[in-house]
């Protein structure tokens, strides 16, 4: 539960109702609330009546509101990578034939931002909105290997270390060890960490000054495909991310000092 007052708990309402995936009667939300029963409606009625939820009286459910969805797509032009990403993502799904994932840090876990299909999709955990752990995917440790050392030593302690496989990496000490390597290649590696049969090459989009941004990845099923396969391939995911990262730079994200200069 948020910690954050009021606006806090509200939020916590629309990560219950979200998180379902499908439109929810209030019986179920109640189920999985930390909220009294008269909290949690006072709460829907609020968010209702904001526009930021529907409730539909004839199914008796409630599902993200069009206000929400407004600022959800504000938030995905303007805060997001996915526009300047998106030419690069086409490119690269074209010429390869593999899934691409565009992904952020959320709270110290994986947004996955967009995503292109594979010329042949196999069904994975991972679309568009979804967040995922950042220990055991080739974009969560691309990022996190690139982050400043504070903030990667809070995200590193946010991680559950859950054994989704038996090449989980399910330790602090294990993962730092692989965040130095990822740093000298310069890409990552997911080995059936997350999901059993599915491996990804993934690389950090930095900017020209070393910020981190986000990453990309190249996922395929090894039925398939396989790391030496994915290696390959690194040059290309490198590359791409490299020209988001810059072009996200000079367009949507300047770097703090290039802000400064700006203003004076």
């Amino acid at each position: 539960m948020s910690g954050d007052g009021t606006v806090g708990k509200a939020c916590d309402v629309l990560d219950l109702v979200a998180g379902f995936n499908r439109p929810v009667r209030f019986g179920e939300l109640l189920d999985h609330s930390p909220f009294p029963k008269a909290t949690l409606y006072r709460f829907l009625q609020t968010l209702t009546n904001q526009g930021m939820l529907n409730f539909d009286p004839d199914r008796q459910s409630y599902a993200p509101g069009i206000r929400l969805m407004r600022l959800a797509h504000a938030a995905w032009t303007q805060s997001s990578l996915a526009p300047i990403a998106r030419p690069h993502l086409d490119a690269l799904s074209r010429d390869l034939g593999e899934t691409v994932h565009l992904a952020q840090l959320d709270a110290s876990q994986v947004l996955y931002v967009d995503k292109r299909n594979a010329e042949q999709p196999v069904e994975m955990y991972s679309q568009a909105g979804k967040v995922g752990p950042a220990y055991c995917t080739g974009v969560g440790k691309a990022m996190l290997a690139f982050l400043p050392e504070k903030a990667l030593d809070l995200a590193l302690s946010q991680q559950s270390y859950f054994r989704f496989t038996p090449n989980t990496l399910a330790s602090e000490t294990e993962l730092r060890a692989e965040l130095e390597t990822i740093r000298s290649h310069g890409y990552a590696f997911d080995r059936e960490e997350h999901e059993p049969g599915i491996i990804c090459i993934a690389a950090p989009i930095l900017t020209p000054n070393g910020r981190m941004l986000g990453a990309i990845s190249i996922t395929g099923p090894t039925s398939r495909t396989d790391l030496t396969q994915l290696e390959k391939w690194a040059p290309l995911v490198r590359q791409a991310a490299d020209n988001i990262g810059r072009e996200a730079q000079a367009w949507r994200f300047p770097d703090i000092q290039q802000e400064k200069v700006i203003l004076t």
